[in-house]
């Protein structure tokens, strides 16, 4: 289920050096960089007078083998190094543009700025000067792009570790960057294109892909198709609306558990009165949901143990998670079935504290200490694995940041997990779902848009079963 590989800036340098070990010399590997930027910022920008910033590593040479080919297209090119080139690459490819070369402190502005400063591997500031000068020169221009990332985001975790402007094209290499997708660094990068410069690459760390999903076959039935449980706490609108995701995401059947009968709900849901803890010995029951609208008080936490004494496949959302932060992350130790958690930043610093090494590598520690998959959400969510696994969210609308849609995330999660996916496909596929359907919520959503517009983003992911249509044609 997971998409492109996103690898960091060790392991895109431990690739690279695979590759040159394996007989592509590095300066190959420059002109197919170069080249390939050369092409995707021709086709996005056309003839525009261009202006390539070089930096004195790789990322520089990259730049001059761009400049190069601009300008080969006909394209008016002025290049402004930051200093002289470093390495035996890069001073090859400096020396294969024949045009003159400026200092950055005295280039003129032109409508189309290459930024090939420093791109991955950053780990310091820019200098203050140097960061001032690329501001000014993006905002002069018309269009900006840049050399696997701006520079002054860090590679990994979406850091800044300078002041960074906004540019509309991102040429990358072989894989994605965490930065790419992670926050605050990813606000300032538009369309990102990806090219193939011959580098294999694996890793443990994906962006979340669209799910493969069947239609039911010929054989189904509600409880084959998945059957949801919500429990609700003491306000039971937050759980109505997990629960109507649920029904949306493609559920054969969602219970909605309440003290007393919930209104103005969809008619397909099960209420019948007896109370949240009824019926939890259902076997069939193919996923728990507990959180929205759960209240930490006295009565919040009988239905927190009693959730926990199932064996059953658990998602944990909001109230859920402050009450396991309360009693301790070993209640949910040991299960045979892998829980999913979906905490917000604040959920998250409760559970876990503020951990270091970016949102990634949060994730993945939380997820190796509970033996549960992470969900941690935000406008850059990521989702981790026990064993290492994780992946992140490609950007979501920023319309998500409303009362509701976290619930709704929640139920459309139980019902992909009651599905029969395992709990790591399972919080991908909900993830990539809510994602899609606030895109086809449009503007100023609200929760309830969420719910209304799940089917149409199922239906994108659908995979028809091949029918013998035979009995249809006539003799």
């Amino acid at each position: 289920m997971s998409g492109r590989v996103i690898l960091t800036a060790a392991e895109m340098r431990a690739a690279e050096e695979k590759a040159i070990s394996a007989g592509t010399p590095v300066q190959e590997l420059m002109e197919r960089a170069g080249r390939a930027a050369a092409e995707a910022i021709w086709r996005h920008a056309g003839p525009l007078p261009a202006l390539v910033l070089c930096g004195p590593g790789n990322n520089g040479g990259d730049g001059y083998v761009v400049a190069r080919e601009l300008a080969a297209r006909g394209v008016k090119v002025r290049v402004a190094a930051a200093a002289e080139p470093k390495s035996e690459a890069a001073r090859q490819a400096r020396a294969g543009y024949a045009g003159p070369v400026d200092t950055l402190a005295e280039a003129a502005p032109a409508p189309l700025l290459v930024d090939a400063l420093f791109g991955t591997g950053l780990g310091r500031p820019l200098d203050e000067a140097l960061s001032e000068r690329l501001r000014a020169l993006a905002q002069a221009a018309a269009v900006c792009a840049a050399i696997d990332l701006p520079s002054g985001a860090a590679t990994d975790d979406g850091s800044l570790l300078s002041p960074v402007p906004d540019f509309d094209l991102i040429v990358t290499f072989q894989t994605l960057n965490p930065s790419h997708l992670l926050q605050p660094a990813a606000r300032h990068m538009g369309r990102i294109v990806i090219a193939d410069i011959g580098i294999p690459a694996t890793s443990a760390l994906a962006e979340i892909a669209p799910p493969r999903l069947f239609a039911p076959g010929p054989d189904a039935h509600k409880y084959s198709r998945g059957l949801v449980t919500v429990i609700a706490g003491a306000m039971p609108g937050a759980s109505a609306l997990a629960a109507a995701g649920a029904a949306r995401a493609g559920a054969g059947s969602v219970r909605l558990q309440a003290r007393e009968l919930v209104p103005d709900v969809p008619a397909a849901l099960i209420q019948n009165g007896a109370g949240p803890l009824d019926r939890l010995d259902d076997k069939r029951i193919g996923a728990l949901l507990l959180g929205p609208g759960l209240a930490a008080d006295g009565y919040g936490r009988d239905l927190f143990e009693a959730a926990l004494a199932t064996p059953h496949r658990l998602v944990l959302d909001a109230g859920a998670l402050h009450l396991l932060a309360e009693s301790g992350l070993e209640a949910i130790a040991g299960r045979a079935e892998t829980p999913i958690l979906t905490p917000h930043d604040g959920e998250f610093k409760t559970l876990f504290g503020e951990g270091e090494g970016g949102k990634v590598a949060g994730a993945r520690a939380a997820a190796a200490r509970t033996g549960a998959i992470v969900v941690h959400k935000g406008p850059d969510t990521v989702v981790a694995a026990p064993d290492g696994r994780a992946a992140i969210a490609p950007p979501s609308p920023t319309w998500l940041a409303s009362a509701g849609t976290g619930d709704v995330l929640a139920g459309v999660i139980a019902a992909m997990r009651a599905s029969g996916l395992d709990a790591f496909e399972a919080a991908q596929a909900g993830v990539w779902l809510h994602g899609r359907a606030a895109a086809l919520a449009g503007p100023f959503l609200i929760a309830d848009d969420l719910v209304a517009h799940l089917p149409a983003a199922l239906g994108e992911c659908l995979e028809l079963r091949a029918v013998n249509e035979s009995h249809f044609h006539s003799s």
